[in-house]
Order: C-alpha cells, then sequence, then structure tokens
C-alpha cells in the first residue's frame, strides 16, 4: 500500500466520515484515477518529438502511454484527421496513489515562483484539472537529457458529486492550494 493511500484510509477517511455524519465509508468521496495528457502537436513536423515525449511520460507515470489520434481535420494547424498529435495515461489504484504522492510532495515544489494551486480549476463534477508547464519538475526526468520542455494536464477523477467535497478530499490529502488574500470565499 502506497503512502498516501494509508493517508487516505487512517486519516482523511474518519475526517470524512465525521464531516458527512455517516459511518458508510462508501458515502464520502474517493479518488477514481488520473489522467496524464501531453499535446504534441509538433510531432507533425518530427515524430521524434513524439517518441521522446511518449518516453518521458511513461518514466512519469510508470506505465506506457497511449498515442492519441487527431480526430477532426484543422487546416490552420495543418493537422490531418488520424494524424499522431498527442499521448495520454491513464492511472488506477497503487499507480494512481504514488504518482500523487510524488505530485503532491516532491514535483509541485519543484515549479519556479509557485504560489499554490488555483483552488478554482474543478469543473462542477468533483474532478481537478491542473497543468504543468515542463517535465523537469519530475525527479524521475533527468534534465541533462531533456532536449525541449513539454508540458502537460494532469485531471485528478474523483466521486465527489461537487467542488467542495472534491476539494476538500484533495486538502486533506495535502494538495497545496493557493489561500484567498481578499478574505472571501474566492469567487468574483
Amino acid at each position: 500500500m502506497s503512502r498516501l493511500q494509508e493517508k487516505y484510509k487512517k486519516e482523511v477517511l474518519p475526517r470524512l466520515l465525521e464531516r458527512v455524519g455517516t459511518t458508510n465509508p462508501m458515502a464520502v468521496p474517493r479518488l477514481l484515477k488520473v489522467v496524464i495528457s501531453m499535446g504534441v502537436g509538433a510531432a507533425l513536423q518530427d515524430k521524434k518529438r513524439l517518441e521522446l515525449a511518449a518516453r518521458d511520460l511513461a518514466t512519469i507515470a510508470g506505465q506506457k502511454p497511449l498515442v492519441c489520434k487527431a480526430r477532426k481535420s484543422v487546416s490552420n494547424f495543418k493537422v490531418r484527421a488520424g494524424n499522431e498529435t498527442g499521448l495520454k495515461v491513464t492511472l488506477r489504484g497503487v499507480r494512481m496513489y504514488e504518482f500523487l504522492d510524488r505530485l503532491i510532495s516532491v514535483s509541485i515544489p519543484r515549479i519556479r515562483d509557485f504560489r499554490g494551486l488555483n483552488p478554482q480549476s474543478f469543473d462542477g463534477r468533483g474532478n481537478y484539472s491542473m497543468g504543468v508547464s515542463e517535465q523537469s519538475i519530475f525527479p524521475e526526468i533527468d534534465a541533462a537529457s531533456i532536449e525541449w520542455n513539454q508540458g502537460m494536464n494532469i485531471t485528478i477523477v474523483t466521486t465527489a458529486s461537487n467542488d467542495q467535497e472534491s476539494r476538500e478530499l484533495l486538502r486533506l490529502l495535502g494538495m497545496p492550494f493557493q489561500k484567498d488574500s481578499r478574505g472571501g470565499n474566492g469567487r468574483g
């Protein structure tokens, strides 16, 4: 069992059960999956970029990424339907908890000029998305071997029915959200 999964079972779950006022552990929010995706539009000119991005994503996630193809042709971007333009990995179970543990405790603090994650990046259904501008924040990636910086999107999917429940779950797990400097509720 990973460290973050153990923290969820021993610390987070009892606090969430207390807040909801039930003894049923299935009634409180939990993590379902983490999806990491990379858009590699530059791979249209250079196939090597897609291969190197796939190697980096596999190193970060611990499993081989799925190559995504364009569904539509977009002439402004010189993309045709069927072109390989992206990569994605879906993590569940132990790999998901291990990745999130590394993300929260090691990678996010390595972001330059980091002041906290945006607490408003929820989708209304309890899922949180964040963007990372370069892969070098992950300790698995050797900074000397990077030929160019590649950003990625990370989506954390939960069973929460709304954003407040999901925000509380992620906060208890240790996600470093920004503090609202205005003293309000964070809206506006």
